[in-house]
């Protein structure tokens, strides 16, 4: 029977092996016309990719296979075409957007372990249909996982069906389900009907309804031929005049199962990843959430922080209690050529923000947390604050030293609350970001990092705590909060490296850095501390405009899920999206529960498009 959900009896104490078969170019072209058009920063097409390789994740954690190929049509003719020269002549060429997508998709394939075949002159049907049934002779049960309705001729008491994009499997009770046909009738059923897709002729104005009546009446394609003069009216007349090509139209739609391969059911065992390749190709694709759950496994594996550029990176943190320690860095800091700054605060609002401590970075992998306020209870005794920062006031204001961070218009206007203006910024990381991609959604460290760097970092979160239970940095304890600053100066200096070379070799891009960007950065940081006039009937209106496009999606969303709900009530967007939509759980919070991040809504929204929006927030 048809089945909504994915057949647990056949990873849930099954007694024979399972083989799973992928239907690559069939989900190939699904996922690209199903997805919306994503592209990597570097316009890169990435959403076939995205849609395909999802479909796999989500394919090998249901069932568990046993053995397992992903298998892609080859380029050029196959033997159809020689039978047949119009064989899906009504196709359109490939867009260029989804043959752009072709090899970085088996790249990934390969580099997940999963065989990926691709075999000249037969299509990816013949490959699967030649596979299955040589796993059926050898006890192991198929499961092939497509879109493609020619495939119902292969199903049987060893091979099933699934649908991923539908989650519907066919076995033989749902074959019949659907095309009011057993699968050992469908050969003859597609040669009578034809495919316009694949320009098979079949006999025209026969559709499905007219074919099962055929059947049903007849008993087989070739009775039916036997018996062609009884069919009566304008119908009739089209048959006879057609039926010679229906040999031509069987022949064509035969999966053919005997394709010479150099594989067997039993060596398509799933292998090892290859996590080196992954985390290239997932940071190129930029596919955050995955190489993001990457670099977690081998952060549980090792200690060291690997580079995909430089390899095993080792990390030189210090933390300046004392005089001497701050001497030795001021002197270091007079003498770089350029070195890293920020301010850690007592909150995000620069207006009240008072700065608890400060970092530096000269060299990568080396960086040093100075605690200036740190005022938990049994607190270590720090440098005096006023004391440490007139010592770098001449640093700090000294145009020749050039300095980068990341938002630095937020520590100018952190240092201005202490007297201090900020001087000498020549580089922000944050702006690089978005000169290079002004249309990317976040420009965050933690994003840049993963994305340009291949590194997870220390979240606030991390240190700060979550939610209710979330202190302000000056309680963070010392040994916790000084990796945490510190990594913050280390890897500004690190994406510096990475996205100035990018922006310096486009003579654009430069002139857009130098000239527009970075000269803006003060004066939207004096107008930021010194305050602008405003036109409040203006905003009044524009105020009045978003409120009503706001209450428009709101009543979107609403409709959508069939009842009314409070957005703002992460319990409640649960229940709709994960209990009433039964949208999938890519995320869960530490309690358990689903999760509702923004990060997690982006992604759901992409494969399920729904009228509703977060709120984006910045961290620096």
């Amino acid at each position: 029977m048809t089945k909504n959900s994915s057949d647990k009896s056949l990873r849930m104490e099954r007694d024979n092996p399972l083989l799973i078969l992928i239907d690559g170019s069939s989900y190939l072209y699904r996922a690209f016309h199903a997805m919306p058009p994503l592209t990597n920063s570097q316009g890169q097409a990435t959403g076939a990719i995205y849609g395909v390789i999802n479909m796999l994740r989500t394919l090998i954690k249901e069932y568990g296979p046993d053995y397992i190929a992903v298998v892609f049509d080859a380029k050029g003719k196959t033997f159809r075409d020689e039978l047949f020269e119009q064989y899906k002549a009504n196709r359109p060429p490939m867009p260029d957007e989804l043959r752009s997508q072709i090899e970085p998709l088996h790249a990934v394939v390969r580099a997940m372990g999963l065989p990926c075949l691709v075999e000249e002159g037969v299509e990816a049907d013949d490959v699967i249909g030649t596979l299955a049934l040589q796993a059926a002779a050898d006890g192991i049960h198929t499961v092939i996982s497509t879109g493609d309705k020619d495939m119902a001729q292969l199903v049987n008491s060893h091979i099933t069906l699934i649908n991923t994009m539908t989650n519907k499997t066919l076995d033989r009770a749902g074959v019949i389900e659907k095309f009011g046909l057993p699968p050992e009738q469908i050969i003859d059923y597609l040669a009578l009907i034809g495919d316009t897709s694949d320009n098979i002729p079949g006999i025209p104005g026969v559709g499905p309804k007219t074919a099962v009546k055929w059947f049903t009446q007849y008993g087989s394609l070739d009775e039916i031929i036997n018996q062609a003069d009884t069919i009566k009216g304008k119908i009739g007349e089209k048959f006879r005049a057609n039926m010679a090509q229906l040999p031509l139209s069987r022949q064509l739609a035969t999966i053919k199962l005997d394709v010479p391969l150099t594989v067997t059911p039993e060596t398509l065992q799933p292998q090892s990843a290859d996590n080196d390749a992954l985390r290239e190709l997932y940071q190129r694709l930029e596919f955050k959430r995955w190489l993001e759950e990457l670099l977690q496994q081998q952060d549980e594996t090792t200690d060291e922080i690997a580079d995909p550029q430089d390899g095993a990176l080792e990390r030189n943190y210090e933390t300046i209690l004392d005089e001497a320690a701050l001497d030795r860095w001021i002197e270091r800091l007079k003498h770089a050529e350029l070195f890293a700054f920020d301010t850690e605060t007592t909150s995000l609002d620069y207006i009240d923000a008072e700065i608890v401590g400060v970092s530096f970075a000269i060299e990568t992998g080396e960086a040093a947390y100075v605690p200036l306020a740190h005022d938990y209870v049994e607190a270590p005794a720090q440098l005096d604050r006023s004391a440490v920062l007139q010592r770098l006031r001449p640093l700090l204001e000294d145009e020749s030293k050039k300095k980068v961070g990341q938002n630095l218009k937020y520590d100018s206007n952190v240092l201005l609350n202490h007297g201090i203006q900020l001087r000498g910024i020549a580089f922000d990381t944050m702006l690089e970001s978005y000169v290079l991609n002004s249309t990317a959604s976040r420009h965050d460290m933690d994003s840049l990092a993963l994305k340009y760097l291949g590194k997870t970092t220390i979240h606030f979160e991390d240190v700060a705590g979550k939610g209710a239970k979330q202190v302000t940095f000056n309680q963070v304890p010392i040994e916790v909060a000084a990796p945490y600053a510190a990594e913050d100066a280390d890897i500004t200096l690190q994406l510096h490296q990475t996205l100035w070379p990018k922006i310096k070799n486009d003579t654009g891009l430069a002139r857009l850095f130098n000239e527009i960007e970075l000269p803006l950065l003060p004066i939207l940081a004096q107008m930021e501390h010194h305050g602008v006039l405003i036109d409040a009937p203006m905003l009044e209106q524009q105020s009045n405009e978003l409120s009503e496009r706001m209450q428009q999606i709101e009543q979107q969303a609403f409709a959508t899920a069939e009842q009314e709900f409070n957005l703002s009530s992460p319990k409640q967007i649960q229940e709709i999206l994960f209990e009433k939509q039964k949208l999938p759980v890519i995320k869960k919070t530490p309690k358990g529960q689903p999760s509702t991040a923004e990060e997690v809504l982006q992604e759901l929204a992409l494969d399920y498009p729904l009228p509703v929006f977060t709120p984006r927030t910045i961290r620096r």
